[in-house]
């Protein structure tokens, strides 16, 4: 049975996985309208950390991390990743990008692996290489692959390196101050592409996405934060794969997109892949509680 902590940790993942696609389909929303991918990636960047600011409980001295150009290059990278993603969902389904995107945890175990020396297992390699196969069972590289999930591999690819970049400076500041540094930052370098292609904002329609598709994704990484503060990271970091089963229902609902049976195969070893490393952690933790 789980333990409180974890119930908890659950509850507020299940939310945060929700919330996320829930911001992204927003965010296709206004790509479809004709507002560009770098003023929505701007605005979610500059908005989230205008939203979440005042509950971060930041003191002075922690903005000094804004100096260190390894955190510049850690907020590139999700910057990155995040207009990857929204200019791929304007040309396929949420879902299938997501499939897409999901490259980047299983890049990121091998890079850790090479780059900080953290160590692997058999039995989560093999779960991660059938989380793969599930990748390339959506993205069906040439065999009539769509332009967009290009880029939600690039987005993929992005936040693998943000991943790695995030574990090689967790020791550095608060994780507060590090989700505030990347959206300050990301909010800062997206400017000049952002305001340029600010859409009519008298729209009403138009502002309730935008704030939308920004709040959304700032609560859901608000509420990221708060799972990780009650379990270990790498035990919370596969139910990251249920923003799947959201997209897939956001997908549905909102655009009427139904993957076909390839992809619904890919989706499903990518859960398959996602639960099983959250039991293999599980499994894990509790072998070392008892030593």
């Amino acid at each position: 049975m789980l333990s409180t902590p974890v119930r908890q940790a659950v509850v507020l993942m299940i939310f945060a996985t929700s919330l996320v696609p829930l911001g992204d389909s927003a965010g296709k929303l206004l790509t479809l309208s004709g507002s560009s991918p770098f003023f929505i990636a701007w605005s979610r960047f500059a908005l989230g950390a205008l939203v979440l600011l005042p509950f971060m409980g930041l003191k002075r001295v922690e903005f000094r991390l804004l100096l260190d150009w390894r955190v510049w290059l850690r907020a590139c990278f999700i910057m990155g990743g995040i207009t990857s993603i929204l200019t791929a969902l304007k040309t396929v389904p949420i879902a299938d990008a997501f499939a897409a995107f999901f490259i980047g945890p299983i890049l990121s175990y091998f890079l850790s692996a090479i780059l900080l020396k953290e160590k692997i297992t058999l039995p989560r390699t093999l779960l991660l290489l059938v989380g793969f196969i599930g990748v390339l069972l959506v993205v069906k590289p040439g065999l009539g692959m769509k332009p967009g999930l290009g880029y939600a591999l690039l987005a993929g690819c992005s936040y693998s390196l943000y991943l790695v970049t995030s574990r090689w400076l967790s020791d550095i500041a608060r994780p507060r101050m590090m989700l505030m540094s990347q959206l300050m930052i990301g909010g800062l370098l997206l400017a000049p592409l952002g305001i340029t292609d600010i859409p009519d904002l008298t729209d009403v329609w138009t502002d309730f996405l935008i704030f939308g598709s920004a709040l959304s994704s700032a609560i859901g990484n608000l509420f990221l934060l708060m799972a990780y503060r009650r379990i270990e990271a790498s035990r919370l970091a596969p139910l990251i794969y249920l923003q799947l089963v959201a997209g897939t229902i956001f997908g549905f609902t909102i655009f009427g997109d139904v993957p076909d049976m390839i992809s619904f195969a890919g989706l499903a070893l990518l859960m398959l892949s996602g639960f099983g490393s959250f039991w293999l952690a599980g499994v894990g933790a509790k072998a070392q509680s008892k030593k």
